[in-house]
């Protein structure tokens, strides 16, 4: 068993939002790493950062998302640093994984200057920038497909999405 498509992409990509709606379309289940590891841990992710820590999250995060890509077979959602973890990189490996690229404008103004998201407190723009230069190349060493969601709706990018499933489904 392997999701039918593994979404990941920086903070603001529109990964969880993107991934639910992708998912209806498929008549499949959706499920966000983040989510995962919340129901795991039975707190908020913000809470584990603040009481565990973040290398007690990535643990977390890291086993779930081992455990997601074994057992289900809807759409997955993966937080934006899971991909920071070379073992959840290989695991990657061989799965229909798209990557929501966006820019650092795009991705900014989608989270918010005054973000809750735990990575990203203080300087949002700096913290976003580093981030997006870190991670970029990770994103594409695992990324099968890539759509670019900078200046772009929702509803564009699903479609997008679904039809790149579709195509993808057809070849295989």
């Amino acid at each position: 068993m392997a999701p039918r498509a593994v979404i990941i992409g920086a903070p603001g990509a529109g990964k969880s939002t993107v991934g639910r709606r992708v998912a209806e379309r498929l008549g499949v289940s959706f499920a966000d790493s983040d989510a995962l590891v919340e129901k795991r841990a039975g707190k908020p992710v913000s809470d584990i950062f603040i009481s565990d820590g973040e290398a007690e999250f990535r643990r977390l995060e890291r086993e779930e998302i081992a455990r997601a890509l074994d057992e289900f077979t809807g759409v997955l959602s993966l937080g934006g640093g899971a991909i920071l973890d070379e073992s959840t990189r290989e695991a990657l490996s061989g799965q229909r994984v798209v990557w929501l690229q966006v820019d650092l404008s795009h991705a900014t103004q989608r989270v918010g200057m005054n973000s809750a998201r735990p990575l990203l407190l203080g300087n949002v723009r700096g913290t976003m920038l580093t981030m997006l230069e870190q991670r970029s190349p990770l994103y594409a060493e695992v990324a099968s497909d890539v759509i670019d969601t900078s200046e772009r709706g929702i509803k564009d990018v699903v479609v997008d999405v679904v039809d790149l499933l579709a195509v993808k489904e057809r070849e295989s």
